[in-house]
């Protein structure tokens, strides 16, 4: 499955920004599905993840109750819904096949073009 990546930019504190994630191939309804992001000088750190068939979410502490991760396998889509952004949300996100529990995933195959979030305070 190849992953791109969209909808990000310059945004302030508190404004709000909802990521796509456009999937290719007939598999891809046969993935759990992750959202990731890297600050500069940091690790990539997990975000949000999605089982397969949409059921179960699961998001990172730092995020939870701001972000909302959902997908439409129909058009081979995930999203993420981020509100009330903070500056620490700035990085580049990375949408990514993934394996394992949904609170702990492991990303798998190669990581497509991410979009760059940035918010000023």
């Amino acid at each position: 499955v190849q992953l791109q990546a969209s909808g990000g930019g310059l945004v302030q504190a508190g404004d709000s920004l909802r990521l796509s994630c456009a999937g290719s191939g007939r598999t891809f309804s046969g993935y759990d599905m992750g959202w990731f992001r890297q600050a500069p000088g940091k690790e990539r750190e997990f975000v949000a993840g999605i089982s397969r068939s949409g059921g179960n979410t699961y998001s990172a502490d730092s995020v939870k109750g701001r972000f909302s991760i959902s997908r439409d396998n129909a058009k081979n889509m995930v999203l993420l819904q981020m509100d009330s952004l903070k500056p620490e949300d700035t990085g580049v996100y990375y949408c990514a096949t993934i394996t394992g529990p949904l609170q702990r995933p492991k990303p798998l195959g190669s990581w497509g073009q991410g979009t760059q979030v940035t918010v000023s305070s």
